[in-house]
């Protein structure tokens, strides 16, 4: 898509099937991470300290430019730099099929099971599913620019929305007040609510219209100034409020209308006068709406439902964008045809939309079995939608039946798993992980730093790297491969 560079990260939850197990499920992260890196030699690990709580060997970059590591315990995977819808999804669901051939692999699928969702039903806890949408410097990142972003990012989860059974207790938080940050609770707290089934995952869990904390403090737009790039060209736009997508539709409609509204925006054609009078509360009161109305309140006195609002969306981004590239038309198709059936019965999503899925699976159950919403496998079943073994998981169950269509093939997301982008930096990353891997440095891969502080065997991030004795090579460009310039600086590498 045009000028726009896309990237996930995905936190996944690990189910261990045992009354009583003999190990955590980071001991089970430790172990899946372990594998990839020193059994299969997926890619490098980290020798240095990338912060406080992500010591050498906690994870590393891949072949495929990615990223696998563990966040407070549990297993990351961050995609590679994507120039296409079709790369991202492929890349994305290369970080699922890596985790579970490793768990395979093992011999532990039995025990313990990969889930991709974004909630804990036992602990109340939440997983992040982050987006990155590269965006120039000069895009108007101020509340009055973001205005139209918050509006299109409330409302979306109609589409993008994963589903949960039931919902989370009401979240602390800190919230900033012009120039003071008071406690939530000062606003009074919102009552627990009884919920059957909602159309989120995370909407329970976003505390903020904007904030730069990623924990505890979970906004709508993510306000931290860290581009990963040349930050006088560009800005990373770090969304954090989104669901873990299992279909690969909802996952590349979810990024292309997404990129296409930060286009708006960034030329200046997004709709106005659609402010939402009060975001967080209209992001949950949406989610949790069983009558599926989505009715919201706007800033100006207007009551609009969350439908009406995508489709001003969609009539802009037709206007100005359509005809621009094939990826753009096909959003542009698909975004139309989803609103469209989001209309009547939401049977017609099942396959492309998450939550539609899950609520048809949960309700045939329900039919089939005569139980209730408070019957414990109505969560359990919540879960098995998310599981990534083809051989248990519901999601995985419909693709076999051929109702969820397919952005990908099983061939190009083998691919991904071993091959990066060619078109955007991760290409250059990914020939210098295939040298430390083959070309004479493995031995230092697994080496720590020398006691006396001397700098390590190599260091990589997203836009630098630095192998030792020589001088750190930045790729500030997220659009350029580097592949060349990285082949010239390593063949005169020793380390």
């Amino acid at each position: 898509m045009v000028n726009r560079i896309f990237g996930l990260e995905t936190e996944y939850g690990l189910l261990i099937h045992e009354d009583r197990p003999d190990h955590s499920p980071t001991w089970f992260a430790h172990r899946l991470r372990d594998q990839l890196f020193h059994v299969q030699r997926r890619g490098v690990l980290d020798l240095h300290h990338r912060g406080h709580d992500e010591p050498p060997g906690n994870g590393g970059f891949l072949v495929n430019a990615g990223r696998i590591y563990l966040d407070m315990g549990h297993l990351e995977y961050a995609s590679p730099e994507c120039h296409s819808l079709t790369d991202v999804v492929a890349s994305d669901r290369a970080g699922d099929l890596l985790l579970q051939q490793a768990l395979e692999e093992l011999g532990l699928s039995e025990q313990v099971s990969l889930i991709k969702n974004n909630i804990d039903h036992e602990t109340d806890a939440t997983f992040g599913s982050h987006e990155n949408y590269l965006v120039s410097r000069r895009f108007p990142f101020s509340r009055r620019g973001l205005a139209p972003l918050v509006t299109f990012l409330v409302t979306r989860q109609i589409f993008t929305g994963s589903g949960r059974v039931g919902s989370a207790a009401p979240q602390d938080a800190w919230i900033q007040t012009d120039r003071l940050i008071v406690p939530r609770s000062a606003f009074g707290t919102h009552q627990v609510s009884d919920l059957s089934f909602q159309i989120s995952q995370r909407a329970d869990y976003i505390v903020n219209d904007f904030f730069e904390w990623v924990q505890h403090n979970r906004a709508i737009v993510n306000t931290r100034d860290e581009p990963l790039a040349d930050p006088n060209q560009y800005r990373r736009i770090h969304l954090l409020l989104g669901d873990s997508n299992m279909a690969e539709y909802a996952t590349a409609l979810k990024l292309g209308t997404t990129g296409l509204v930060l286009q708006l925006i960034e030329e200046g054609h997004a709709p106005q006068d659609l402010e939402i009078d009060e975001p967080v509360e209209a992001l949950q009161e949406i989610s949790q709406d069983q009558e599926r109305r989505w009715l919201i309140q706007l800033q100006s006195q207007k009551t609009m439902s969350a439908l009406d609002i995508q489709e001003r969306f969609l009539d802009c981004a037709v206007q100005h964008c359509k005809g621009q590239d094939e990826e753009t038309d096909w959003v542009l198709a698909q975004w139309a045809s989803v609103l469209h059936d989001l209309r009547g019965d939401y049977q017609q999503l099942v396959g492309r939309v998450d939550w539609a899925s899950k609520l048809w699976l949960l309700e045939c159950f329900r039919e089939a079995e005569h139980v209730d919403w408070s019957d414990p496998m109505m969560k359990s079943l919540d879960l098995e939608y998310h599981n990534l073994n083809r051989a248990k998981g519901l999601y995985h169950g419909l693709l076999e039946e051929g109702r969820a269509p397919r952005m990908t093939t099983d061939r190009l997301i083998h691919l991904a798993m071993d091959t990066a982008p060619k078109n955007t930096r991760a290409y250059g990353r990914s020939e210098l992980v295939r040298h430390l891997l083959n070309e004479g440095s493995a031995s230092a891969v697994n080496r720590a730093p020398s006691p006396d502080g001397s700098f390590p065997p190599y260091v990589i991030n997203w836009s630098i790297f630095q192998v030792r004795g020589h001088a750190p090579f930045p790729m500030p460009d997220p659009f350029k491969t580097y592949l060349e310039d990285v082949r010239t600086h390593l063949q005169s590498v020793i380390v």
